[in-house]
């Protein structure tokens, strides 16, 4: 399992595709985000034309670790902080979400990359549920984190890699 993070427009989500497409296709992605207005779904078709043939794509705003329990190959998920958002404006458990998705993904049969927003880098937010969302990412990337095999830091389009993975030759990459 890989996580990938980064800011906004950080090349997260590129360069998670990229890694799933390392693994033979077929890829599925497991799509959070909801198309509420027009900008929103510019920026999902702009994610669709990305990717070539070969990728299965599943919306999944809340359902994601059902989802991934039933995935059978290598999966992207993109993004965990819309999934977040969801679940939290439908006002569901976050810490029971945050278990139950940690769990699908310590069972994920394949190859797993999970993409997340970086939002805890900024100021501290002005209102309860801003605070509470932060905090909540905050908590969900440390859990998966600790879980990954790998994790990476997107910038300007760079990954960095901030928890290499393990090696069969002993060697860390």
């Amino acid at each position: 399992m890989t996580l990938v993070l980064g800011g906004a427009r950080s090349g997260k989500s590129a360069h998670a595709e990229r890694l799933i497409e390392a693994c033979p296709a077929p890829w599925l992605y497991l799509a959070t985000a909801q198309a509420w207005d027009d900008e929103m779904r510019a920026r999902i078709a702009e994610h669709r034309a990305r990717r070539p043939s070969g990728w299965q794509t599943l919306d999944v705003p809340t359902a994601l670790p059902e989802a991934i329990r039933a995935a059978t190959g290598p999966t992207l998920v993109d993004c965990l902080t819309l999934w977040l958002t969801n679940l939290l404006l439908a006002e569901a458990d976050l810490e029971a979400a945050t278990e139950a998705l940690a769990r699908a993904c310590a069972a994920a049969p394949g190859p797993l990359v999970l993409v997340g927003n970086g939002v805890g880098l900024g100021i501290v937010p002005d209102n309860a549920l801003a605070r509470r969302f932060r905090d909540a990412a905050g908590r969900l990337h440390q859990r998966l984190a600790a879980q990954a095999d790998r994790v990476v830091l997107t910038v300007a389009g760079l990954p960095l890699t901030v928890k290499p993975s393990p090696d069969p030759t002993g060697h860390r990459s």
